[in-house]
């Protein structure tokens, strides 16, 4: 019985009608293109966001890297300064006729006039 009423009612052919229609129509319309809009703003800021943090992750990763390298520099900036002030104190030494003498007579077994060497060998040289 309801599907026979439903057949019998017609619409009403006036231009209020016809206005709520078209404006049914063009909201829907408006409905669908904001939608869209929306979905491509998303994906658009899904795909900023995704680059942002890979660049983020892997500046990271080389700004540790460099960090690293550069304790790794500092190291041996440290152990070359160390280097250098030991060679500077050689030179000044080897600028001592004194010392000159001494490292002639230690290591080449050079002698003063009237002077006796004696050769002691070492106990940890055996071993």
């Amino acid at each position: 019985m309801g599907v026979d009423l439903k057949r019998n009612v017609s619409k009403i052919q006036t231009t209020y009608v016809e206005k709520q229609e078209y404006a049914e129509i063009a909201s829907s319309r408006k409905r669908r293109l904001v939608l869209r809009r929306l979905s491509v703003f998303f994906v658009f800021a899904s795909l900023l966001t995704y680059l942002m943090i890979s660049n983020h992750i892997s500046q990271t990763a080389k700004l540790d890297a460099k960090l690293a390298q550069k304790k790794k520099l500092d190291h041996q900036l440290a152990d070359l300064k160390k280097q250098e002030s030991i060679l500077k104190e050689n030179i000044i030494k080897l600028n001592d006729d004194d010392y000159i003498g001494k490292l002639a007579r230690k290591e080449y077994f050079f002698s003063k006039k009237d002077e006796v060497i004696f050769n002691i060998p070492d106990d940890s040289k055996e071993n």
